[in-house]
């Protein structure tokens, strides 16, 4: 699956969580450029992604998050295998 694709269905991912559906993301965004991105809403991404993509993230990759890139690395990493 293509990093644009992945990254619109992040989005979709993102817009229903914050409740915002206007919000658009890039692949540098990252929890500074988005107040409501704290530790619950965090879960809630990793849990909603998790459905989405029907894969699983461990723990070690979720603490190497640092933006939105980060994330698609670890999906296009787990769709592969």
């Amino acid at each position: 699956m293509e990093r644009n694709e992945i990254l619109k269905q992040i989005q979709e991912v993102f817009r229903e969580i914050f409740s915002k559906s206007d919000m658009t993301i890039s692949e540098i965004t990252s929890p500074v450029e988005v107040e409501e991105w704290d530790s619950l809403n965090h879960i809630q991404i990793v849990v909603a992604l998790e459905k989405k993509f029907k894969i699983k993230f461990t723990s070690l990759e979720l603490q190497n998050w640092r933006n939105v890139g980060d994330i698609i690395n670890s999906i296009q990493n787990k769709i592969k295998n």
